[in-house]
């Protein structure tokens, strides 16, 4: 199984993409040329790993018939050069006790596709038309 998602560039610095049945605007901050109309790629990527965290642990409470009042993922990355050195990610999740949050915030660790994916890092193949 695989999954492709294509980006065309529309105007200077700034992008449409096409995931499955949806358009995504990714852009750059007017103060390096971009148009600011869409999220940076680097946003993007932080929002995949919150996105795919909190998937994973409403996915894992709802298989452990657990009812969380809230869940709430941010995802912080430090910059080192070109790349993040780190990804941080603080789960809060409401309404169960502290016990339960922790083994939804395992679980979720072994079925997250993005936060397993940086931690084994995919070989990457670039070709060129």
């Amino acid at each position: 199984m695989e999954r492709t998602v294509t980006a065309v560039r529309e105007e200077g610095l700034r992008c449409r993409v096409r995931a499955g049945a949806f358009d995504l605007v990714v852009d750059e901050p007017e103060s390096v040329g971009g148009t600011d109309r869409g999220p940076q790629p680097t946003e993007l990527f932080l929002a995949s790993v919150a996105s795919c965290f909190t998937l994973a642990l409403s996915w894992s409470a709802r298989k452990r018939d657990l009812d969380p009042s809230s869940i709430e993922v941010e995802t912080t990355g430090i910059y080192d050069g070109p790349r993040f050195s780190t990804v941080r990610i603080v789960a809060k999740v409401g309404g169960l006790e502290a016990e339960e949050v922790a083994t939804l915030v395992t679980a979720a660790e072994r079925v997250c596709y993005v936060t397993n994916t940086l931690r084994r890092a995919p070989e990457i193949e670039i070709d060129w038309e």
